[in-house]
């Protein structure tokens, strides 16, 4: 994670890394605990826009569905 990620609470900090992992298995990507130096940039970013994809998604069905 980044060095960002230092300032999250600790729930928060495990479930975006169980989102990440959830997100770079769906696209096909072997992302594994630690390190990850070996990806590359596209299937780095592929994990990366997935999560925003699906995290905008959900922001715009809870509003149709008055959840905020």
């Amino acid at each position: 994670m980044s060095k960002n990620s230092s300032n999250l609470v600790p729930d928060a900090r495990e479930a975006l890394e169980k989102f990440k992992m959830e997100t770079a298995s769906e696209v096909g990507v072997n992302l594994k605990q630690g390190y990850n130096g070996d990806l590359t940039s596209r299937q780095a970013g592929s994990i990366g826009g997935q999560m925003v994809k699906k995290m905008i998604e959900k922001y715009e069905n809870d509003l149709k569905n008055g959840n905020r």
